[in-house]
């Protein structure tokens, strides 16, 4: 069967490669774990979504093959229908549809709790991104525990449910760490950046009564401006008003979610928080990027502000269900506006130059998915 896969080290090297059609009493993982007999499920693979992760993973700037392999099939953001089920599967049967997780569990103690996303070790597996492939295959197989149902009323957003759990945890995590507190409404946030990340974590800070303002650069009208708009949130082009006026045209911000990738961005936050505010951290900024900041200012009122930064990355199984649920809930409150997020469709596997095409050079792109049937 077909495949999308690169060589990892290897800069653009992303090629169509055939490999084995699996079977349900497959192992596909054999070096990170082993899936427990009779729990294996079948997955037809409907649709893949790719985001930077793969472009930089195609750029050589991370990524690793499986033990003992030279390629490594990308696509960490899947959907796709249950075809076969072990005997002793009882919450999925053919036909469902299904999301699965990322990271798969090593040998900390948080991964032999089902924490697998915030595993200790310095080395971790992860489909289609470290040291295990990925889904962007026409079907596979895995362990019936790394799979989340995804209800058939919402399986036109299918293909983002691990950009929602993404989203679902930063925000979950905040809220646990801020239970320091006592007692903590937020009632103002920023989120920065309008990226499909930016735009999820719009629509989930709206649904919890938050005044939400919507930071990118590019001045409106446009796509991203309406989505933001559609889910009542404020949009505010930097380019016209930077992070800083608009704090103090509006207020500080009790929460900032940064999603843009930029270092400058992330750092420049500290300075506008609100005191006991948390600012999440979500994007990876690779490379280089010297970044000059007031750091004894920024010390002083974060100690006597009681300011927060936690970082967040990856999801569990409980986050893709928080995920999925918040997408279910924006679809009843803001009907059709996330599906506007998904802007670029490709068709077919074989089209994967195109795929890479519209993540390096489509500026316009919000969300690249590949309909693989």
């Amino acid at each position: 069967m077909k495949a999308i896969a690169v060589l990892p080290g290897k800069p653009n090297s992303v090629h169509l490669r055939e490999i084995p059609a699996p079977k349900l009493l497959d192992q596909p993982q054999p070096h990170v774990c082993k899936i427990p007999e009779g729990r294996a499920v079948l997955v037809k693979t409907l649709q893949i979504g790719v985001d930077a992760t793969d472009r930089e993973i195609n750029e050589a700037l991370y990524g690793n093959a499986p033990p003992g392999g030279e390629h490594l099939v990308i696509g960490h953001e899947s959907f796709g229908q249950v075809l076969e089920v072990g005997n002793k599967v009882t919450e999925l049967k053919p036909g469902d549809y299904v999301s699965c997780t990322v990271r798969r569990p090593g040998g900390s103690l948080f991964d032999t709790i089902g924490r697998n996303d915030i595993t200790s070790e310095e080395v971790y597996y992860e489909r289609g991104i470290n040291l295990c492939h990925g889904y962007m295959t026409e079907s596979f197989v895995d362990d019936a525990e790394y799979m989340v149902k995804v209800p058939v009323n919402l399986k036109h957003l299918g293909v983002l449910s691990e950009p929602a759990s993404v989203c679902a945890k930063a925000i979950d995590q905040a809220y646990l760490a801020q239970q320091r507190l006592q007692v903590w409404n937020p009632k103002r946030a920023f989120v920065l950046g309008a990226g499909q990340i930016g735009l999820l974590a719009t629509m989930m800070l709206k649904l919890r009564g938050m005044e939400v303002y919507t930071l990118a650069t590019r001045p409106g009208p446009h796509r991203k401006q309406e989505i933001a708009e559609a889910y009542g949130a404020t949009y505010v082009s930097t380019k016209q008003t930077s992070m800083h006026e608009l704090a103090k045209k509006v207020g500080k911000p009790d929460l900032i979610f940064e999603a843009t990738g930029n270092a400058e961005v992330c750092f420049r936050a500290m300075e506008v928080l609100a005191h006991n505010g948390a600012l999440v951290w979500t994007s990876i900024t690779g490379g280089k990027h010297d970044v000059t900041v007031d750091g004894a200012k920024i010390n002083l009122e974060w100690v006597l502000g009681n300011k927060l930064l936690v970082s967040s990355v990856n999801g569990n199984r409980r986050h893709f269900e928080l995920g999925i649920g918040a997408l279910a809930l924006g679809e009843l409150t803001y009907p059709g506006v996330t599906e506007r997020i998904l802007t670029n469709p490709v068709a077919g596997l074989d089209n994967y130059k195109e795929m890479m095409r519209l993540l390096v050079e489509e500026k316009e792109a919000i969300k690249v998915f590949v309909n693989v049937a």
